[in-house]
């Protein structure tokens, strides 16, 4: 019988697209519709099985590492942090959280920044039965978007991974990468002892000739939350029911019977301010008479003048982020 399999989040990115809301809080660790992100992450994870957990960092390290023990508490999850002074790159990171929280068994590898719920108990068990030393989940490429694509066979063999091509390789097509791999130890074998590299581009290749890398497409909404205008589209996405709640019955959407703005506990919202079915409001935070607002976020500490009018915005201690091009329904 397989033992649970171990988690690896990656967290050590700059987040630079979200800047200045990732001054103050990690990607992984930014608030999202009342949670950090990472709570949404180990809500499906823990439905696979998933006792341990081991995340790195190197941007506001103090910060990403709080809450990723709080959110680990929350799930009853252990968890293991390892600090980077210096970027190692996904397979260098990769390669020192399998050194710090060791095992034989399948590795979750997650990106910390993606909003993503597939149901990795077949998964897994389809990874372990493949004898595959890594399966990527795959997606058909998001609308208007320009990701790096994945190029598999007939047969799900990963045959390449670069930038959108005028045409895939023969007998192949071209998927986008959600940012979780189910990695076997030969994975790790395949890295280098030392020194930054990338999975996708440095560590795989090493494996393609062997068939080692496996490339399996699912059906589940996906966002990687790296902008502010998917940071609301995501927001959007929940809050007028497009796609469900990573949480599940945890969710402070949960139960409810029609779309809406979400509004906190202890956030004060004057009957005269209008706010749209997309709009978040935080706890503590002040909507005073006469304001409007659309597609907007308002986080800790956020401010509004009377009367204003806010769209496509991240507000928070006393600062704001807009979303220009956020033009979805």
């Amino acid at each position: 019988m397989a033992s649970a399999p171990r988690a690896f989040v990656l967290a050590a990115g700059l987040g630079t697209r979200l800047r200045p809301l990732t001054d103050t809080w990690p990607k992984p660790a930014i608030p999202f519709l009342g949670a950090t992100l990472l709570r949404r992450t180990l809500a499906v994870l823990a439905r696979a099985g998933v006792d341990r957990m081991a995340l790195n960092t190197h941007h506001l390290p103090g910060v990403m590492e709080r809450v990723a023990r709080d959110e680990g508490a929350r799930r009853g999850l252990a968890v293991t942090t390892v600090h980077e002074p210096v970027i190692q790159g996904t397979g260098g990171g990769l390669r020192g959280l399998q050194r710090a929280l060791p095992g034989d068994d399948v590795v979750v590898a997650w990106n910390g920044d993606i909003l993503f719920a597939p149901d990795l108990g077949p998964l897994l068990a389809e990874h372990r039965a493949s004898g595959a030393a890594a399966t990527m989940l795959l997606l058909p490429m998001p609308p208007g978007r320009s990701y790096g694509v994945v190029e598999i066979d007939a047969g799900g063999r990963v045959r390449r991974i670069g930038r959108p091509g005028p045409a895939p390789l023969p007998g192949c097509t071209a998927w986008h990468f959600s940012g979780v791999h189910l990695l076997s130890p030969r994975v790790f074998e395949a890295m280098a002892p030392e020194g930054p590299e990338d999975i996708n581009h440095d560590v795989y290749p090493r494996l393609f000739g062997e068939g080692g890398v496996r490339g399996v497409v699912v059906d589940a909404p996906w966002s990687d939350l790296g902008s502010p205008a998917s940071y609301l589209e995501a927001q959007s996405d929940l809050l007028l029911g497009r796609v469900p709640d990573p949480l599940g019955t945890e969710s402070p959407l949960a139960g409810r019977t029609e779309a809406g703005p979400l509004v906190e506990p202890g956030a004060r919202v004057h009957p005269d301010a209008d706010l749209a079915p997309d709009v978040f409001v935080a706890a503590g935070v002040e909507v005073p008479a006469g304001v409007r607002v659309t597609r907007t976020a308002l986080l800790t500490g956020a401010r509004i003048e009377p009367a204003e009018t806010v769209a496509e915005e991240i507000r928070w201690l006393g600062q704001r982020l807009s979303a220009p091009g956020f033009s979805r329904p």
